[in-house]
C-alpha cells in the first residue's frame, strides 16, 4: 500500500531568501514564480513520490498493511523512532494500539523496519479494512537547517535552473546520488 502524508512538513529545506541569494534577485515582483519552483524542487526530491525516497524536513507518515508480519517495513529510512505508534482493527471493529514494549524500529540496509519483539501475540483482525494494521511514524532529516548541505545545494539548483528557463536537469544533480533510497 501507498503511504499517506498525514502533516507536511512545518517549513520548506530551504527559504526563499535563499534561493533569492542563489538566483541573485534582490526585488519581490518574482517571489511567486520563485515560490513555486522552490516547491516544485523540494517536491520532486522529498517524500515518496520525489526521487530520492526519502523525507527531507522532519513530516508525518501512515503505512497500512493487510496484516500482521514479524517485520513491517517502512517507505522511508530516517524514522524518529520515538514517534512510532502501531495501531490495528480487532476483530470487534475498534482500532487498538500496540503497546511500544512489543517492538522496536530498526535502521537496517532497506531502511526502517518495525520489528515486533518475542513477547509480541499478533491479535486476530477484524476484515473489513484494507489496513487493517497501521504505523504512524515521522521521518526525515530533522528541521531545514539538518538537511545535508548538498541536498539542499540541489534544491537552489534545480530552483534556478528552472527559473532561468533552462531544460534538462542541472548538473548539481549528481551530487545527490548517494542519498536515493527506493524502499517499497
Amino acid at each position: 500500500m501507498k503511504p499517506v502524508l498525514i502533516a507536511a512538513p512545518a517549513e520548506t529545506p530551504v527559504s526563499l531568501a535563499e534561493v533569492k541569494e542563489a538566483v541573485r534577485v534582490d526585488f519581490s515582483d518574482d517571489d511567486a514564480s520563485l515560490q513555486a519552483y522552490l516547491a516544485a524542487a523540494v517536491a520532486h526530491l522529498d517524500g515518496y513520490s520525489g526521487i530520492l525516497g526519502r523525507c527531507l524536513v522532519t513530516q508525518t507518515w501512515r503505512q497500512g498493511f493487510r496484516g500482521w508480519s514479524p517485520r513491517l517495513r517502512l517507505p522511508f529510512p530516517d524514522v524518529d523512532a520515538e514517534s512510532v505508534v502501531v495501531t490495528y482493527l480487532d476483530a470487534g471493529a475498534v482500532d487498538q494500539t500496540v503497546a511500544p514494549a512489543h517492538y522496536q524500529v530498526v535502521e537496517g540496509h532497506l531502511g526502517a523496519e518495525v520489528v515486533f519483539k518475542d513477547i509480541f501475540s499478533a491479535p486476530i483482525l477484524g476484515d473489513d479494512r484494507e489496513a487493517r494494521v497501521r504505523v504512524d511514524f515521522q521521518a526525515g532529516y530533522g528541521a531545514a537547517e539538518d538537511v545535508p548541505a548538498d541536498i539542499r545545494l540541489v534544491i537552489k539548483a534545480l530552483t534556478r535552473h528552472w527559473y532561468d528557463g533552462e531544460a534538462g536537469e542541472p548538473a548539481q544533480m549528481r551530487l545527490i546520488e548517494k542519498y536515493r533510497c527506493r524502499l517499497l
